[in-house]
């Protein structure tokens, strides 16, 4: 029972709950408001103009490679224990941008997780919006050279999964091609 130590719930009967809910729900689906509201605003997250919160739902577990039809022994055929390159939480920050074009991937975080699914929370920003571009704090997104952040890795759990957060250490942030492929 990992995740209800993220859900923060009195009892674990509505954590299980919530999780059976979300099951039956689409993958991608917006709130209206953040399920962990202080981890949302220690991210960035403002209930104001401009802000969306998306919950995207992610498979868990190793990839599979197609099948080969002829010529390998079934024992090396290497089909299991494929992995992604990217944390899951990445790759639910990218199905989430590719569906809402024109809004910016600010962060994201975990929502919780059951045996077969993980779900994370992910804060939209309209770059557009004029209290977005006028604001403070938030003008940044509205500049030309920061579209598509989550493409480029820009985001906390793509720099985390790219071995970039941790800054000052060389040893920390090895590239993917690395030692034959197997940085990750």
């Amino acid at each position: 029972m990992s995740y209800l130590k993220y859900l923060k719930v009195s009892s674990s009967a509505n954590a299980k709950d919530r999780l059976t809910s979300w099951r039956r729900q689409l993958s991608m689906i917006r709130v209206e408001k953040p399920t962990r509201i202080d981890r949302a605003r220690s991210l960035g997250y403002k209930s104001k103009q401009g802000f969306l919160m998306v919950r995207m739902r992610v498979l868990r577990g190793g990839r599979t490679r197609p099948r080969f039809q002829h010529g390998r022994k079934p024992s090396k055929m290497g089909m299991k224990k494929y992995y992604p390159k990217k944390s899951l939480q990445w790759i639910a920050e990218e199905k989430v941008a590719r569906k809402y074009t024109n809004m910016e991937v600010l962060n994201s975080y975990f929502a919780g997780e059951d045996g077969k699914y993980s779900w994370f929370e992910v804060i939209l920003i309209d770059p557009a919006h004029p209290q977005i571009s006028k604001g403070k704090n938030t003008k940044w997104a509205s500049m030309k050279q920061n579209t598509k952040r989550v493409y480029r890795g820009l985001t906390a759990a793509a720099k985390k999964s790219r071995g970039v957060a941790l800054k000052g250490h060389k040893k920390a942030h090895p590239s993917n091609k690395a030692k034959g492929n197997k940085a990750k």
